[in-house]
């Protein structure tokens, strides 16, 4: 054999054996150096610059009763795993476009109403195209521009939490999107110094459920599952 020949021979399973590493390690490449990371869970902050400095003892119940408004720093959005070629990677979508008020009772320890609502066609992640795929097939926004979370049974706590202290409980209430509504439980965390509350949760659905068709391009896929989530602040209204 020429050594041309070998050269060419060689070269050709050089080739062959970078695309079948590109092939198993391409998507591992993808998810470590191309997609940013995903957004932290939803959780409380812990800063003293929303929740001010903490006091000793229980709150005043008579300081938490009535009205209060979600506030200018909350977020929403969703939590999906998309499967590449095999490899899992966890996309997070967000918005700053979320409304609400909370109702607590005479008492000061019942959540006695609950509305959300969320802008769902401006929930972004890292790609244009995922977005516009979820926002104008997926969550046909332009029909059904909101997502809501209505609470549709009250929460007591047994006893008056301390300023700042983190208090754990679940919500059951009817969850909307692209113009189907379930019945839900949202885990949620909430604290507040009584002039100031943070409340984070998340709520695992199904898309099926809603109505929603999780993309499947043969290389990329979209899990059936995923996370609806949200950090918000809240303080009482005028």
């Amino acid at each position: 054999m020429k050594k041309s020949q070998k050269i060419l021979i060689g070269a050709g399973a050089s080739v062959l054996a970078l695309a079948a590493v590109a092939a198993i390690a391409g998507p591992l490449v993808y998810r470590e150096f191309f997609v940013p990371p995903a957004a932290d869970a939803p959780s409380l902050s812990g800063s003293e610059q929303i929740m001010g400095e903490p006091s000793s003892g229980p709150l005043d119940p008579a300081t938490l009763a009535g009205e209060w408004q979600v506030g200018a720093d909350s977020e929403a959005g969703y939590r999906v795993n998309e499967v590449l070629n095999g490899t899992d990677v966890t996309v997070t979508g967000r918005t700053p476009e979320v409304t609400g008020t909370f109702h607590i009772g005479a008492d000061g320890l019942t959540l006695e109403e609950a509305t959300l609502s969320v802008d769902v066609a401006s929930i972004s992640t890292d790609s244009a195209q995922r977005d516009s795929y979820f926002r104008d097939q997926a969550l046909r926004a332009s029909e059904f521009p909101d997502a809501t979370f209505v609470l549709t049974e009250p929460v007591t706590l047994k006893s008056a939490p301390g300023s700042g202290e983190t208090v754990r409980a679940t919500a059951t209430g009817d969850l909307t999107i692209a113009g189907e509504t379930r019945s839900t439980t949202a885990d949620v965390e909430v604290r507040s110094d009584g002039t100031t509350a943070e409340i984070a949760g998340s709520i695992p659905i199904t898309f099926a459920d809603f109505g929603v068709t999780a993309p499947n391009l043969g290389f990329v896929s979209v899990e059936p599952d995923g996370f609806v989530e949200f950090q918000l602040t809240a303080s009482p209204g005028t």
